[in-house]
């Protein structure tokens, strides 16, 4: 039997982020037998599935954090040239520079970079390193992808690239009434109680903070409201400080880091996605995906709206905008019985999307034997 080809993966920090999401569905529906995956993750990650990756075939492989730049390339080039990998595929946006410089110079054939995100106002040091390493995004790649076509433009502007959606299995999100009522009296919610929910890193991409004054907005005018808030961060204490000063602390559910979120899905009645930039949104596919209307700001992507139940809100419109798009989405109640039916889920169904991954790289094998 033929050995299945071994690609590198270039994770970054695994912190239970969009990305290592994405990466993770298409490995466990890709076809392993003929492509395995190779985790590089870097050593101060808090969150590697090991021994899910093991299990299926793969291997994790940590090296130093890429802030230390001269220890991540030296060992980034021993692993290239001991290992032999034929194909090395970067997820971490502009700072693919630094791997795939590497792993030219280590002489890796296939050199993929892949745009999972963009920029945004509010973040001024970040977005003039993100500037500067624009500028290489193309030197050191022989392929590029991209999550959207917004994403890979952002990144390799005219340059070629291939989209691959963040594909989920939908099945997983489909409504569940009996999931729901169970997560409701655990959050201590009523039927008509008003759930909200966000989901995601506590860094300022997200603008938690911002839908925190938002709630306070909405929990006045509907004191029987709740808003659900899933994720960890640097800003989570900031986040959780707030919500006692605005008073709302009885009404805010810090859940943390979970591992089902597929099923607080179901217990939410809105999804809202304040964020300052996304290359996508996966969590606001996710949502869709379980029936959920959503309210996104309008510097979130077009294409995470898979279904009339997405719509966008500038943030320009501050806090009494938002809260009144949130207050008047309540009242449009959708069924939430059969949410893939619309056209635009076909594309993000990964029993789909996974096939196109797997013929990508065994074409792009082919090429180099």
């Amino acid at each position: 039997m033929t050995e299945p080809i071994r690609v590198a993966q270039v994770v970054g920090k695994m912190v239970g982020g969009g990305v290592e999401a994405v990466v993770m569905n298409y490995y466990r529906h890709i076809d392993r037998s003929k492509v395995q995956f190779d985790f590089l993750v870097d050593s101060d990650s808090t969150l590697v599935p090991r021994e899910e990756i093991e299990s299926l075939g793969g291997r994790v492989f940590e090296i130093p954090p890429y802030q230390h730049v001269v220890e991540y390339q030296r060992e980034l080039q021993r692993l290239f040239k001991e290992e032999g990998w034929k194909i090395v595929h970067s997820h971490i946006n502009a700072l693919s520079v630094f791997p795939l410089r590497a792993a030219k110079k280590s002489g890796v054939p296939v050199r993929i970079a892949h745009s999972h995100s963009t920029s945004g106002k509010g973040e001024f040091a970040k977005n003039v390193v993100k500037g500067f390493l624009k500028l290489f995004s193309t030197r050191y790649p022989t392929d590029l992808a991209a999550c959207t076509e917004h994403a890979g433009k952002w990144l390799f502007g005219s340059s070629r690239f291939t989209v691959f959606n963040n594909a989920i299995d939908l099945n997983n999100f489909s409504f569940n009434r009996s999931i729901r009522d169970e997560r409701r009296a655990e959050l201590g919610a009523k039927d008509d109680t008003l759930v909200l929910g966000n989901i995601g890193r506590f860094i300022s991409q997200k603008n938690q903070l911002f839908l925190l004054d938002v709630f306070k907005a909405v929990h006045a005018q509907n004191p029987d409201s709740i808003l659900v808030v899933c994720g960890d961060g640097k800003l989570r204490p900031q986040a959780e400080e707030k919500a006692y000063s605005l008073g709302i602390a009885s009404a805010v559910r810090f859940l943390g880091q979970i591992s089902d979120v597929q099923d607080v899905y179901q217990s939410l009645d809105l999804f809202v996605l304040p964020s300052l930039y996304e290359g996508l949104g996966m969590v606001a596919i996710e949502a869709q995906a379980s029936g959920l209307p959503c309210i996104c700001s309008e510097r979130v992507p077009n294409d995470v709206a898979l279904s009339n139940r997405c719509s966008f809100v500038p943030l320009s419109m501050g806090v009494e905008g938002w809260s009144n798009a949130i207050l008047a989405a309540r009242r449009d109640v959708f069924d939430r019985s059969d949410p893939h039916s619309s056209p635009g889920f076909e594309s993000y169904d990964i029993f789909k999307a996974a096939p196109k991954l797997e013929k990508y790289y065994l074409k792009l094998f082919e090429t180099v034997n």
